[in-house]
């Protein structure tokens, strides 16, 4: 069996991985030349598509652009970067709602074509950035997924006995980004102008502050910003060190991080020495710990919990005399998210063929519990597949112009059966 030969791309990207992993001081310059490269633009349509987001405030799809010929349109984009005459438009402003059902997060949706020059702009400086980031630090990396962050923070509480917790919460960070102190981290990488005029462009075009949650780059501009506080967290988890035992462990996804402290109480102080340097660095960054929200937790206590990536993780007392349990459940947040969205398709769907729908709910169903399927989510999922198949009984009588659910026509079992409402909520415990 022959191996598929490496592309263009991901040869250049393991390229200047390995320079940048070599020699971390290296400033890397000519890469404005790469990405303008029709491979790398049609590289960042295909994970555009992919995402298969809404239109921006142009209006125009990906449908739309490729009737009217894909390869046109990258090459009158690549032509309008190579003339630096490229200018990114406004982006449309989306609320949705946060976990709490009260506050609401602003995403900013680029146009398709800004889109496309932010996933090329992405794919040539990932790797450069990637070879400094932390190991604690898992959001919107490659080959890291929530899954991993879960199971780190769950040995290092479990296995590793670090159950004091600092549950830390950013004060808006998305909104108080600084553009001048972020395209100075990158600069320290970048030497080359017309790729920081580019970045400059993309990060101007939403204000003077603030980075824009909704383009391909956030993510990965978010990384570089915090990572200063990840290298503080790994010099502290070094320094704080004992015969090999590390006292100290942290996992951060994006803006959202803990820091687990060992349940020891001569480390007690050791909390109090960690939020004292997230505040310094914090301030170094022109962000704020939010005071209120960010809290230390003693999970030695088994009243006490913390929330991190949908689930609530708290130490259960075991049943059998052994050691106590970490018990990882989806927040009820999430279980009211998933049906109110839900609910919605039923509502916009009314009155349409139960297939129809069935398609629609399907993936939302699988994703979500392929996403929580690795903690102890047993009464949530029964919870969401009963509430789900009432959905569906009552959906099937109201387009009949009927009352009642159907309870004697079919169990739940037929039920599935008949609609090919999905039906794996199977727990897959990971750690």
């Amino acid at each position: 069996m022959t191996k598929a030969p490496i592309s263009y791309l991901q040869e250049l990207r393991r390229k200047i991985y390995v320079k940048a992993k070599a020699e971390p001081q290296w400033r890397f310059w000519g890469l404005y030349t790469h990405v303008c490269k029709t491979e790398v633009l049609i590289e960042a349509y295909t994970l555009a598509k992919q995402n298969n987001g809404a239109p921006g405030l142009d209006g125009v799809t990906f449908e739309e652009i490729e009737a009217k010929g894909l390869a046109a349109f990258i090459k009158a984009l690549r032509a309008d970067l190579q003339a630096n005459t490229y200018k990114p438009a406004k982006a449309r402003k989306v609320k949705i709602p946060k976990a709490d059902g009260k506050r609401f997060r602003e995403l900013s949706i680029p146009s398709i074509r800004d889109r496309i020059v932010q996933g090329a702009v992405k794919l040539i400086l990932e790797p450069i950035f990637e070879a400094d980031f932390q190991e604690g630090s898992y959001g919107y990396r490659p080959k890291r997924q929530a899954k991993d962050a879960i199971d780190r923070a769950s040995q290092a509480i479990v296995k590793e006995r670090k159950t004091r917790i600092i549950d830390l919460d950013i004060s808006k960070f998305f909104d108080t980004v600084r553009h001048d102190f972020l395209l100075r981290k990158i600069a320290l990488r970048v030497q080359d102008n017309e790729v920081m005029h580019l970045v400059k462009l993309i990060l101007k075009s939403t204000g003077n502050q603030a980075l824009p949650q909704g383009g391909p780059l956030s993510p990965l501009m978010s990384n570089v910003y915090l990572n200063d506080i990840d290298k503080m967290l790994e010099k502290a988890k070094q320094v704080t060190a004992r015969e090999g035992k590390t006292n100290l462990e942290y996992v951060r996804w994006a803006d959202d991080a803990v820091i687990m402290i060992d349940h020891f109480k001569r480390h007690e102080l050791l909390v109090n020495l960690v939020m004292k340097r997230l505040r310094e660095e914090l301030d170094k960054l022109g962000l704020q710990m939010n005071e209120q929200k960010t809290k230390v937790v003693n999970l030695s206590d088994h009243n006490q919990s913390f929330a991190f990536l949908g689930f609530d993780f708290r130490m259960c007392a075991s049943t059998k005399g052994g050691d106590p349990w970490l018990k990882k459940v989806p927040r009820r947040q999430a279980q009211v998210k998933l049906q109110q969205k839900l609910k919605a398709i039923f509502k916009a769907k009314r009155g349409r063929p139960i297939a129809e729908v069935i398609d629609i709910i399907n993936p939302i169903l699988q994703g979500w519990v392929n996403y929580f399927r690795i903690g102890n989510s047993y009464h949530c999922f029964k919870a969401v597949k009963d509430w789900t198949g009432k959905k569906v009984r009552r959906h099937i009588y109201r387009a009949k112009q009927k009352s009642g659910f159907g309870w004697k026509r079919w169990s739940k079992e037929q039920l599935h059966q008949y609609t090919g409402l999905y039906n794996d909520y199977q727990i897959r415990y990971s750690s």
